[in-house]
């Protein structure tokens, strides 16, 4: 799953073939229009380093926490008018902590403010579910929208259950 202009230079490469398109929006340049690639087929291997699989970023932390503080419960939508959801360490930068998935929870301001540089144990602040590292289907369309094409291939390839949660994803940002 990849953005749609790298899915364009992809096809012009020769990497990949258009498998599912959506005809009535065509992708123009000077002298080429292509229909706009909903589905494609790597037509060989391409390495992606390891590391730009599966960063930690805000906007899929709070996709995997469901966007609701995992110290108090408020959801975003529920924070007054200066706070907001923030990234925080179980495991402090300051004592030695990671960027990991597994180190790392959406929090209040508030919240992470009460934390600071402590410990879960230490201040007796433990997050509602325990952080793991999401599986990259939900990271890829945690900030999209599924067409239904592309709801079958997810259904198709990675199962019914992968595509209810990424469905239950949409409806919680709509």
């Amino acid at each position: 799953m990849v953005p749609m202009r790298r899915a364009l230079r992809l096809v012009l490469d020769g990497k990949a073939e258009i498998v599912e398109a959506d005809t009535d929006r065509l992708v123009r340049s000077e002298r080429l229009a292509l229909p706009r690639p909903a589905v494609i087929r790597l037509m060989k291997y391409i390495h992606v380093p390891r590391r730009f699989r599966r960063q930690v970023t805000n906007t899929f932390l709070f996709a995997r926490d469901h966007y609701r503080c995992q110290y108090c419960g408020r959801a975003g939508v529920e924070l007054r008018p200066r706070e907001s959801l923030t990234r925080d360490h179980l495991t402090p930068l300051s004592r030695g902590g990671t960027n990991d998935w597994s180190n790392v929870v959406t929090a209040c301001s508030p919240c992470n403010a009460r934390k600071g540089n402590r410990l879960p144990e230490e201040i007796g602040m433990h997050p509602l579910h325990q952080p793991v590292e999401p599986h990259f289907v939900h990271l890829s369309w945690a900030v999209r929208r599924l067409t239904p094409t592309q709801a079958r291939y997810i259904k198709l390839f990675y199962g019914e259950g992968v595509l209810h949660q990424i469905e239950l994803l949409e409806r919680r940002q709509a």
